[in-house]
């Protein structure tokens, strides 16, 4: 049976609809996306492969998809559709392979339907079928653009709701793998006892039992882990948010030095998150994808207009985007001082850079005094001493309308004033120490307000950045968002804006009581002791990036982690657990799990490699088995099916369920394998940026790295009162080893084979 207005005639139906083509389908696809050569589209359904060339029509767009491919699109009539690439194979017996296939805007768009959905008396015209799909498919192409102004609602819980949900590992296989993941970091003796006490975990019941109500809460839930891991890393959590938990991202130095040009830019930059906000709010922002499948895009939809709210005991997160009235205003910080400024007029259109720049001048100038409290200072407190302080804070009726109006707003830009000047070589720490803490109540901590989910630092001397508060996302989201706005700053202005009148942006005012005085001086002393004590350290290490070890056919990510794990090993002469985050965005409401770095194959490749009875060849060997062990962990981790999260679950579990905690998690091998010396994130960009954050352990370090192609940039971090770490120490046996290893491979290549 045909879908009803076919023309073509098509092959015997397969089980599901067969392929349609429609000129003047076509041309309602044209009218939305915009071809750059070719009009026209074409549509296939799955199950059909076309057998000839000529059956394809010469209006077929040349966009070529990728065989990995996959979206799925909102609700047809409340049928959800899936749209899915061909193989290479279908597209070549298509002959339709063309120059230039990468890079165009217009996508094939691949759907199918059930064929009650589409069959009958009441299916849908074709022409109506293709321009929905038109309207709704794209494919991210790098630098992400909406590729229509026009809402698609639906499309993204449509494409949430098709997401698998995060499995629950079997009970065996993480018992197994967490015996493993401890032989390298602590005693045989140790090992020995952990070991008895897991067989009684397994063989007891108690495992089983745990194990099945994990089971149950899977059934029961979106997610089983989602809701335990925002409350157990970042609500309940009590430390600072400051260095403990928000990340600070630093950009390359601009060329501007005067207050000028930090406005311009911080006005182009302002635009550029707004043009980003229209693909969220409109629902067109491209589905991402790992290792061909969809990923989980919740993390997007949280990032603007929310804010953390301190509490006594655990925290809470507010989303002002779906409320009745979502925010039109942002943050502007500058001076010490607040303001709410609009970025919409009143017709919902954004403001342009020219009209922000303006706006950001009128601020500039109302705000030249520096001598006002820091009141942003208080969020960098203790969460239980800043919830206190700020219950006490909006008692007052004009200060809580004050502090209302940041968490709403959409994000924070924080105008700074130029940091003091550092010679060369410890720049980009110090710009990197801005990011992530502003460098003391002296200097710009008191220009933020630190539980606000995004703000962007834009400083008079060219440093910027930006810093998050990590409840609501990880890195790769909020790079992603970067990555646009770079990209969107470079596009030239081509038209220029009008010059109508804008309203005066808003100071929002507070009033110091004396408690309230006492409290931000308070919270000066408390951040000054913890800015003193952070340990900063930016290595751009220039000799390689991704590229070599791509070219000895090793993963760049595991390659860097074994040199990580040598230059520890070199100090400190023993390893360490190794912390480093994998995806679970595969997973519907995915957030992370742990990547075990350490191993007993990463052990013996330290050890052998300084070892003079060890041949050449011996050591290339292990370093290739290392680093396939660690890729191996990570295929495994981005699966859900890795152990931290696991073992998590099951002691949630136990507290949920009002039983006694079992012993394997009351046990010392327990504790060493959750004390994370080494906490490690690659957060990749487009962008030569870096992330960085400070260490999760007294005694240990924070490891953030961005490979670029020929270089790689690092930020590491340590504290200046554990007299054992040192972050410049680590950074010059990191160089060592990355070079080391280099040699090693280069000097054997035959091993590489």
């Amino acid at each position: 049976m045909l879908l009803r207005g076919a023309r073509k005639a098509s092959p015997p139906m397969g089980g599901l609809a067969e392929a349609i083509f429609m000129k003047e389908a076509a041309m309602l696809v044209r009218g939305v996306h915009i071809s750059p050569r070719r009009p026209g589209a074409a549509i296939f359904v799955r199950g059909y492969r076309p057998t000839t060339a000529s059956f394809l029509p010469a209006w077929t767009t040349d966009t070529i998809p990728t065989e990995n491919d996959r979206l799925f699109l909102p609700t047809w009539r409340g049928k959800v559709a899936e749209a899915r690439m061909g193989s290479d194979h279908d597209r070549r017996s298509s002959g339709v392979l063309a120059d230039g296939r990468r890079g165009c805007e217009v996508h094939w768009s691949l759907l199918y339907f059930a064929r009650s959905e589409v069959g009958g008396a009441g299916a849908p015209r074709v022409t109506e079928m293709l321009a929905f799909a038109a309207r709704t498919v794209i494919k991210p192409l790098g630098f992400l653009r909406p590729v229509s102004l026009r809402k698609v609602p639906g499309r993204f819980q449509a494409h949430q709701n098709s997401l698998p949900r995060l499995p629950v590992p079997p009970l065996q296989q993480t018992l197994d793998h967490y015996l493993q993941v401890l032989q390298p970091i602590v005693s045989e003796e140790e090992w020995n006892n952990t070991k008895q006490l897991v067989d009684e975990f397994r063989t007891s019941g108690v495992g089983d039992r745990l194990q099945k109500s994990l089971e149950r809460r899977a059934r029961k839930t979106d997610n089983w882990l989602s809701e335990w891991w925002l409350k157990s890393a970042y609500l309940q959590y009590r430390q600072p948010v400051v260095i403990h938990s928000s990340p600070g991202l630093m950009l390359p130095k601009q060329d501007f030095v005067d207050s000028q040009g930090q406005l311009r830019f911080a006005a182009k930059l302002i635009e550029g998150v707004l043009d980003f906000k229209a693909m969220i709010d409109n629902e067109t922002l491209p589905v991402e994808y790992l290792g061909g499948k969809p990923l989980c895009m919740n993390q997007y939809y949280q990032i603007l207009s929310s804010c953390r709210i301190p509490g006594p005991k655990q925290d809470s997160i507010i989303n002002y985007s779906k409320t009745t009235k979502p925010p039109i205003h942002i943050t502007v910080v500058h001076n010490f001082q607040f303001f709410e400024l609009d970025v919409y007029h009143s017709d919902g259109t954004p403001f342009t850079t020219d009209q922000i720049f303006i706006q950001l001048e009128k601020i500039w100038n109302s705000s030249l005094q520096t001598n006002k409290e820091p009141i942003g200072i208080l969020t960098t407190n203790h969460r239980n001493t800043w919830a206190k302080a700020y219950n006490n804070l909006i008692k007052d009726k004009t200060n809580k309308a004050s502090v209302r109006s940041i968490q709403k707003s959409i994000f924070t830009v924080c105008l700074d004033a130029p940091m003091p000047r550092v010679s060369e070589d410890i720049y980009k720490s110090r710009v990197a120490g801005q990011m992530l803490h502003g460098g003391g109540s002296k200097q710009n901590s008191g220009n933020r307000w630190f539980d606000k989910t995004l703000q962007f630092v834009v400083a008079e001397d060219g440093s910027c950045g930006l810093v998050y508060e990590h409840a609501a996302a990880e890195g790769p989201p909020i790079v992603a968002l970067l990555d646009h706005i770079v990209e969107f700053s470079k596009k030239p202005e081509l038209v220029r804006s009008p010059m109508i009148p804008l309203p005066m942006p808003k100071k929002l005012r507070f009033n110091i009581t004396p408690e309230i005085k006492s409290d931000i001086e308070k919270a000066k002393q408390n951040l000054n002791i913890m800015v003193q004590d952070l340990d900063l350290t930016v290595l751009v290490f220039h000799h390689f990036g991704k590229n070599f070890p791509k070219s000895m056919k090793m993963s760049p990510d595991g390659f860097i982690q074994m040199a990580l794990q040598l230059a520890y090993y070199r100090i400190y002469g023993h390893t360490c657990s190794t912390y480093e985050s994998a995806s679970l965005r595969m997973f519907h409401l995915g957030r992370t799990d742990t990547i075990r770095s350490n191993s007993v194959d990463s052990f013996n490749f330290v050890r052998a490699m300084d070892d003079t009875d060890m041949t050449e060849q011996m050591k290339v060997e292990l370093l290739r088995k290392a680093v396939l062990t660690h890729r191996s962990y990570t295929d495994k981790a981005i699966r859900g099916e890795a152990i931290d999260r696991h073992l998590l679950g099951l002691k949630l579990q136990a507290i949920e369920d009002l039983v006694s905690i079992p012993e394997i998690f009351m046990d010392t091998s327990y504790a060493i394998a959750m004390h994370f010396n080494l906490s490690t994130s690659q957060v990749p960009a487009k962008t030569d940026c870096v992330m960085c954050f400070g260490p999760v352990v007294p005694d240990g370090y924070g490891v953030c790295y961005n490979p670029m192609s020929e270089h790689i940039n690092f930020v590491i971090s340590a504290y200046n009162s554990c007299a054992e770490t040192n972050a410049a120490r680590l950074a010059h046996y990191l160089e060592k080893a990355l070079l080391d290893m280099r040699t090693l491979l280069q000097e054997h290549p035959r091993a590489n084979l």
